[in-house]
């Protein structure tokens, strides 16, 4: 890992009052292409997901074989310990997918972009799709806007179907045109994962959902949908941050109402939202976001409403994918290892 990478993920994993802010800047730390290999094999053994005789009667909420897991949430694993053994961890827990925050790996040494396509492959691990970052100021930065051929070689040589940035389009400021012209751009990168055979993507946090500076009646992630072609960029929902920003945003800034429901987005575009990542938080009005976060199964988002509204589209069952994610889990195992569980565990009720 770069010293700059070092330094951005120390920052985050410090003390910080904006969770949000604290988030972009780790996820921006695990970016690159450089990465690790394995180490030692994890102790002890682990649960397995909950069958469906424990979960009850009703058919799974949950699809078959579209459950994943954003490594992200496993970073203190993955460079300590290397992908193998976390990959193997992952399966245990019923785990069908993995998609990266970059393909580092910190100190459990280098490993190519071949050899983590086998592991993914040799542990039963379907590897969906990666974060990069949108643009940097440096010429030479692994993102969409400074090195889109790299980005997308790399995607492609680990056999991704789907390309993305969790990076925000606010690259020209808060107005509709400054989104019109990220959107512009987005195209761009669609296109060119599209010629490819991959899908590019955007993974909102809350503030796509604040209001345009010189439009304060316009939403702006209604400006990204609008402006963007929906043959060449889809989006990847963060539910709990969209909960985050309906919590943040169902007032516009003369105060009038302005609700949105974020289940409402997908179910009438499903088929822009291929990838979701699955987060749970505590409702908490005092806080400033409106949600503690915690593991997916402990807070208030309900999932069995969420996933099992997509799903039972007609042939949508199998067309989305499923990301369990938590930022900052206070054990990143036992956070992968409930959160499978609790998935696992929903049933459509009879």
């Amino acid at each position: 890992m770069s010293r700059s990478s070092r330094t951005a993920f120390t920052a985050v994993t410090s003390k910080n009052d904006d969770p949000e802010l604290t988030h972009r800047l780790s996820r921006r730390g695990m970016l690159g292409v450089a990465a690790g290999a394995t180490a030692a094999a994890l102790l002890g053994t682990a649960a397995t997901p909950a069958t469906a005789a424990e979960a009850g009667r009703g058919r799974p909420v949950l699809p078959p074989g579209r459950l994943g897991i954003q490594l992200y949430s496993l970073r203190d694993k993955v460079s300590t310990l290397g992908f193998a053994p976390v990959f193997a961890e992952l399966k245990k827990y019923g785990y069908d997918e993995v998609e990266f925050a970059g393909y580092t790996q910190g100190s459990a040494g280098p490993i190519t972009l071949a050899q983590l396509k086998r592991l993914a492959r040799d542990h039963g691990l379907n590897p969906i799709g990666s974060h990069v970052g949108y643009y940097s100021s440096d010429p030479n930065a692994y993102t969409f806007a400074q090195n889109l051929n790299k980005v997308l070689d790399d995607a492609q040589a680990l056999g991704l179907k789907h390309i993305g940035t969790a990076s925000n389009p606010f690259r020209y400021g808060s107005t509709v045109d400054a989104w019109k012209r990220a959107a512009e751009e987005f195209n761009t990168y669609g296109a060119a994962a599209r010629a490819r055979g991959m899908k590019f993507y955007q993974h909102n946090h809350s503030e796509e959902f604040s209001f345009a500076t010189d439009k304060p009646k316009v939403r702006l992630y209604d400006v990204l949908l609008a402006e963007t072609d929906p043959k060449l960029v889809y989006l990847e929902m963060d539910i709990y941050w969209a909960y985050v920003g309906q919590f943040r945003f169902s007032k516009r800034v003369d105060g009038t109402p302005a609700p949105f429901e974020p289940l409402n987005y997908v179910l009438k575009r499903p088929d822009r939202y291929p990838l979701f990542h699955v987060k749970d938080g505590v409702s908490d009005p005092s806080n400033p976001f409106g949600y503690q976060m915690t593991d997916v199964g402990d807070g208030d988002i309900d999932y069995q409403r969420f996933i099992s509204g997509v799903t039972r589209l007609k042939g949508h069952r199998l067309a989305h994918h499923w990301q369990a994610e938590h930022d900052n889990p206070t054990e990143s195992f036992t956070f992968a290892r409930r959160s499978s569980e609790h998935l696992h565990s929903l049933r459509e009720k009879c």
